[in-house]
């Protein structure tokens, strides 16, 4: 009974010396946790787009470290998949990639000597997890797209290439060791859309007993019927006005200019004199003329009229009346003359223009012996552009 005690002793022996050796076997395993709130978004350059195949772009990494702990450097590893063997992706270069902008953990410099596989470090600190963290890596080459599993069959570039970016933080300075935490994120270059739209010469211009806005902007489409009336009834007491409006914009360079031409009121053989300069009203005498300016009140004058709208700014706005019609209560008419222009005042700014309204301000004045008769003139506004 005692020899088969001391043989069941041993077996026991040696059966927990087995399960020691074994486990002595077995490698001891650190799984790294999984980095949280992973993203990278692919940025404009300096000329490319972010998603642009070759694009030389600006790549920003944000993620969230869960494991406290000391953290040294950060690596961001290239790759053609997600897990497994890693190939850098096909024109992919990070070699000249820069620090851009960092959040969250702050002393980081970048490492950049080995393709596809920059990492950021910094004198190694602790830290308390959760830790959310964005590094910006400027000057990234993206991908070209002619990997094997993206290329079209010509071997083209592809519309479209993925490729993903393994993230390890360590807890050393040049990524020695094994990571702390690990996550991978995917992004893809894409094919641009180049859209392409032309601008032709532009002149728009109408006028118009009236001319309105839609929107706030000038628009021909609701001038009125240019078929405009005298206020009242010609007297050697009393001065008739009218108004008529136009609207002018264009894109030509060197700006535009708007004549009037045309007869002055005529009834047979009969007329009212053509005001040949600028000057004011004077009831009682033959006089037919017009400006484009806000008129006042005053003796010989009534008040009437706007000045132009928008008001010029030598920028977007170059029209402006012209001199002999752009002073208050002075009117004059000379057939061909400029009455406004897009290059003011001075001559020298001239350019491109957007819509403005002019309000063309008439009046007439008669002598008592002024023949009898409805008188009637037909003016015509031209606006010539100069490209």
């Amino acid at each position: 009974m005692i020899k088969r005690q001391k043989i069941f002793a041993a077996f026991a022996i040696i059966l927990l010396l087995g399960v020691v050796v074994a486990s002595s076997l077995i490698p001891n395993t650190a799984s790294a946790a999984q980095i949280t709130s992973r993203s990278l978004t692919l940025q404009a350059g300096v000329t490319d787009g972010g998603s642009k195949p070759s694009g030389i772009v600006n790549h920003l990494f944000g993620f969230s470290l869960p494991t406290s702990g000391t953290v040294g450097s950060i690596q961001f590893l290239y790759c053609t998949l997600a897990a497994g063997a890693c190939v850098t992706p096909h024109g992919l270069s990070t070699t000249s990639a820069t620090l851009g902008s960092t959040s969250g953990l702050s002393g980081w410099s970048v490492v950049n000597t080995t393709n596809g596989a920059p990492y950021v470090t910094r004198t190694a600190a602790s830290i308390t997890g959760p830790q959310a963290v964005t590094i910006q890596l400027l000057g990234v080459t993206n991908p070209d797209a002619t990997d094997s599993y993206c290329a079209q069959p010509s071997g083209t570039p592809a519309p479209s290439c993925t490729f993903f970016v393994r993230i390890s933080s360590f807890a050393s300075t040049d990524t020695t060791g094994s990571p702390t935490d690990t996550g991978s994120v995917t992004a893809s270059v894409n094919t641009q859309i180049v859209l392409t739209g032309t601008m032709p010469e532009s002149l728009v211009f109408c006028t118009g007993g009236t001319v309105g806005t839609t929107s706030g902007v000038p628009d021909c489409a609701t001038a009125t019927s240019g078929a405009v009336t005298f206020n009242q009834l010609f007297s050697p007491t009393d001065t008739a006005t009218a108004i008529s409006q136009m609207a002018a914009s264009t894109n030509a360079g060197f700006g535009y200019i708007i004549t009037v031409n045309g007869p002055t009121l005529t009834s047979g053989s009969n007329t009212v004199t053509a005001m040949g300069s600028s000057t004011t009203g004077v009831r009682g005498t033959s006089q037919f003329g017009l400006n484009l300016k806000a008129n006042t009140i005053a003796t010989s004058t009534p008040a009437i009229g706007t000045e132009v709208s928008p008001a010029g700014n030598g920028t977007n706005y170059r029209g402006e009346s012209s001199p002999g019609y752009n002073t208050v209560d002075n009117f004059k008419f000379v057939t061909g003359n400029t009455v406004a222009d897009s290059c003011g005042l001075t001559g020298s700014n001239c350019g491109g223009s957007d819509a403005q309204i002019f309000t063309a301000s008439y009046i007439v004045n008669v002598p008592g012996s002024q023949p009898a008769g409805t008188y009637t003139t037909t003016l015509t506004y031209i606006c010539t552009p100069t490209f």
